[in-house]
């Protein structure tokens, strides 16, 4: 599981380990650990390294700092490396003058767009952590000439480092190196940061627990239920699914299916799309109520159930089962519309909500705004449930204020009924045991994994993505140790 600190806390350990280290030493570390990824990608993308050529876009912080140190490096490998000093009288001196003296060029503002042409490479130390908000008129202006690749030191400038949002010009990069530790950009930015790589420059003895987790799929590996010897049907876990309708089935088939590719030893379903059901799914169990369903260990509940005086009740009778529940979908916007329904919770009862942001903003009364780890967070204290709100990068929050993000491979789960699938997966993890925090993330990790594998590199559907469950779990599975 990776860890992923604040900016806030990054900084309060680099300086906890610059009072014990010598100075001026971690940035040249960093620095090094800098130049050896750009080398790399000056022969990924040239076929060489010696002879190329690096432009530097430095500003007034140590990320500008970091960038002439790493130009310094650079040249001892016959690089020509050029230095845009966008605050001359602010740059880092000591990285200035090792530029300077290994034979490094400073460059005007001016001159500044010729020598972002000619670059094989551009590197990215504008702006570091401390840094809000979009990249300055002149900055701005600088990027427009760039059609190299770009490397960013620590994030790409521009890009908000403990929220991902982008409000203005910011650096889209090829690949980002940071240093120490994840911060939050690096899991909500991915189409800002690029390709992540990680320095070490002796951080994590000072940084304590993660504010924030992501799961590798060695985690959801280690997670997700596989049956022994002993088990059967019942005890690889019952789920039941109350979804759809008798017009709209398409979302009972999904969460339904999705559950029964999940592995799941079991699958109750109970709706108006029970005839459906069964067509698709044979080893479904299907009725038409859930009062006739059966016993289960996890309900999925919402998908196409419709927001009325039915979806209500099947809702409210759910929630008083007493099993962990994954409410989805029109459920979700039942229990805006008429928080009552939860009266018949017992508060012990495990429930997890998947939210969008449209039933986010039903849930809370405001969007989730930039910052969707502390509007998950917020959710997951006012209903006490998991909230996985649904976005490009998912966000897991528990009520405890633990909170797990999951960075996708692509857009490709931006199709109508993914969210299904997603619900289907849930719960079944629900049925099965797993803490619903830890079954919302690894259910979302193999959901985004599905995606990819579905549309490789084309865009897929939601029966698509339902199709590649049992080979994204066969991926995940394969990595247990």
């Amino acid at each position: 599981m990776q860890g992923i600190w604040t900016t806030e806390r990054i900084r309060a350990a680099e300086d906890r380990l610059l009072a014990v280290t010598p100075d001026g030493e971690l940035m040249r570390r960093a620095a090094f650990g800098l130049s050896v990824h750009a080398a790399e990608m000056l022969a990924e993308h040239t076929g060489s390294v010696s002879g190329r050529r690096v432009t530097l876009l430095v500003g007034s912080g140590n990320n500008g700092g970091d960038a002439l140190w790493a130009g310094a490096f650079l040249r001892r490998r016959n690089v020509a490396v050029s230095a845009i000093l966008l605050k001359p009288e602010r740059a880092h001196g000591p990285g200035l003058a090792a530029l300077k003296r290994s034979g490094g060029k400073v460059v005007s503002i001016e001159d500044g767009p010729q020598w972002i042409r000619r670059a094989d490479l551009v590197i990215d130390g504008i702006v570091g952590i401390s840094a809000r908000g979009p990249l300055r008129a002149e900055a701005a202006a600088l990027l427009e000439h760039v059609s190299s690749p770009v490397l960013a030191v620590d994030l790409p400038s521009g890009v908000d480092p403990d929220t991902g949002a982008v409000d203005g010009p910011a650096v889209v990069a090829d690949r980002t190196v940071t240093f120490g530790a994840l911060k939050p950009v690096h899991a909500l930015a991915p189409e800002s940061c690029g390709e992540i790589a990680l320095v070490d420059i002796g951080l994590r003895p000072e940084l304590g627990e993660p504010d924030l987790r992501r799961l590798d799929t060695a985690d959801v590996a280690a997670a997700w239920p596989t049956p022994g010897p002993d088990d059967d049907k019942y005890s690889q876990g019952v789920v039941g699914v109350a979804a759809g309708s008798a017009t709209y089935p398409g979302a009972a088939v999904l969460a339904a299916g999705a559950a029964v590719r999940a592995t799941s030893g079991l699958v109750r379903y109970a709706g108006h799309a029970a005839d459906v059901v069964r067509g698709h799914w044979p080893e479904i169990i299907a009725t038409g109520s859930v009062t006739d369903a059966g016993r289960v260990q996890a309900w999925v509940v919402g998908p196409g159930i419709g927001t009325g005086h039915e979806g209500r009740e099947v809702l409210r009778f759910v929630l008083g089962r007493g099993v962990p529940v994954c409410a989805d979908a029109d459920a979700t916007t039942i229990i805006a519309r008429s928080p009552d329904v939860l009266d018949a919770r017992d508060p012990d009862t495990p429930l997890v909500l998947t939210p969008h942001a449209g039933e986010f903003e039903r849930l809370m009364g405001s969007p989730p705004g930039a910052d969707r780890v502390a509007a998950a967070r917020s959710a997951a204290r006012k209903y006490d449930a998991v909230v996985l709100l649904k976005g490009h990068c998912t966000v897991v929050a528990a009520p405890d204020g633990r909170v797990l993000v999951n960075t996708p491979r692509g857009s490709w789960l931006a199709t109508a009924g993914s969210g299904d699938v997603l619900s289907g997966l849930v719960g079944a993890l629900l049925a099965a045991g797993l803490d619903p925090w830890l079954a919302a993330g690894a259910a979302a990790h193999v959901h985004s994994l599905a995606g990819s594998l579905a549309a490789d590199g084309a865009p897929t559907s939601a029966s698509g993505i339902l199709s590649a469950v049992p080979a994204a779990i066969r991926a995940a599975l394969s990595l247990t140790p």
